[in-house]
């Protein structure tokens, strides 16, 4: 049958509305804010990550993202002692070998020259960081632009044991004078146990300022003032720096082996039934409780918000974002990987599923605030992400300065020589006066 001219043009304008709106349904109906068409089909996104079974729960459902987009992923997993090395080698070279990295969120200032601002591609796509606690969304920023994603985030706890708590007849540890008390009830009962396992050891990646901040923080001190002065060494911090490095000294709460421990060696001796509290990452909680790294079981096993000083708690939060490298070929696809990685629904799936393509994870990460109040990811976890949510209502991050690798060092080395029996009031006011010619050479100050 032969078509008019008026009748062919109204034929090809009612397919091409057809397919225009075919189009936009099936932009409607990609998920996570993903790009229809698979306009980067082919494209591999190369992916540096730190070591941990969150990761490779996400890492084995990837498959569903290349299902969608067509983009291929390839991730390289390194343990986070190395890490810090070689995300600093991988900026310095200008290496765009790595499309997306993951860091510890510390790092995210000194390397945010060579990490692609995301704030742009945010609002295009309609995502917004407020889905994060606020000390999560602050952590993966710097200097008003949005860095990455905080995939894997934690919350501060206090562990214990519930067994031996309940045989002495101890509540709860909600103060660290709670704490100090049932240490030494601990120690007077003759179990065959140390009281509190804490890490003091100056291991480079400033783990033992970790509760120090929270008893910093609590006095209602902080590291720096708004110009930038360390405000450490007031009355009140060196008081509580004091308190902090009495727990090991002249308290004995702690177990001895903690001046040498970095928080690994802290939780083993948790898991390994050698010291009855931990004040840690949420995180751990999955690995205190599973048979083949711990010999506690469930029951054995109980937290609480990290404990009050002088009656507050301002607890120390921190991240592990994903960014994108200014130095990819591959951002768009990289950003499309994102959208995918960071959705609300992959962080509670990675959270509730135990199995995953075959293989056992078990982790209870989650960092959307939709999903530490959700009532399934709480029933699957014991209900840690309350506690997390709790211990995230007031919280803060170390500070966000590139100088603070720096810094935390000569903290981190005041605290360790403090906790080996040196004059906390003189190392903590050599190493203000040793931050202030760093960050006056930096230009913050005359």
């Amino acid at each position: 049958m032969q078509l008019t001219r008026r009748r062919l043009m109204a034929t090809m304008t009612g397919a091409a509305l057809a397919a225009g709106v075919a189009g936009t349904s099936v932009a409607k109906d990609m998920p996570y804010n993903l790009k229809p068409g698979k306009p980067y089909a082919g494209t591999q996104v190369n992916i540096l990550s730190v070591v941990t079974p969150q990761f490779d729960g996400l890492m084995l459902r990837d498959k569903e993202f290349t299902d969608l987009t067509g983009i291929k992923t390839k991730w390289t997993f390194i343990p986070f002692t190395a890490l810090q090395e070689k995300v600093s080698a991988v900026g310095v070279a200008a290496d765009g070998s790595f499309d997306v990295v993951n860091y510890l969120d510390s790092w995210g200032p000194p390397n945010s020259h060579w990490l692609v601002p995301l704030n742009d591609k945010l609002a295009r796509d309609g995502i917004s960081m407020d889905r994060y606690p606020a000390a999560f969304a602050k952590s993966a920023s710097f200097q008003g632009k949005v860095l990455g994603f905080p995939l894997r985030a934690h919350a501060m706890l206090m562990f214990y044991r519930k067994d031996i708590f309940g045989k002495l007849g101890l509540a709860a540890p909600k103060s660290w004078d709670d704490v100090i008390a049932a240490s030494k009830k601990i120690r007077a009962s003759g179990e065959k146990i140390e009281p509190l396992a804490l890490y003091y050891h100056n291991d480079g990646n400033r783990q033992n300022l970790f509760i120090w901040l929270n008893y910093l923080w609590s006095a209602g001190a902080d590291v720096f003032d708004k110009q930038f002065k360390p405000t450490w060494a007031t009355e009140a911090g060196l008081k509580a720096t004091e308190d902090y490095i009495a727990l090991h000294t002249s308290l004995k709460a702690t177990n001895p082996a903690s001046l040498s421990f970095v928080e690994q060696d802290a939780r083993q001796s948790f898991m390994q039934g050698k010291s009855a509290m931990i004040p840690v990452w949420w995180w751990a909680y999955s690995s205190m409780i599973n048979p083949k790294s711990s010999v506690l079981k469930a029951d054995q096993v109980a937290f609480t918000g990290l404990p009050t000083y002088q009656g507050r708690s301002v607890t120390y939060a921190i991240s592990m974002p994903f960014s994108i490298s200014k130095h990819s070929k591959n951002q768009e696809a990289s950003w499309e990987f994102l959208k995918w990685l960071s959705n609300p629904k992959m962080d509670k799936a990675n959270a509730t599923e135990r199995k995953v393509a075959g293989k056992t994870i078990i982790n209870n990460v989650v960092t959307h605030k939709v999903n530490l109040q959700d009532p399934e990811v709480n029933a699957a976890n014991a209900n840690i992400q309350m506690a997390a949510w709790g211990s995230l209502k007031n919280s803060d991050i170390m500070p966000q300065i590139p100088e603070w690798t720096e810094v935390g060092d000569i903290l981190s080395a005041a605290i360790a020589k403090a906790a080996a029996g040196g004059d906390v009031r003189k190392l903590m006011t050599d190493a203000a006066a040793r931050t202030e010619k760093i960050l006056k050479r930096a230009g913050y100050y005359k």
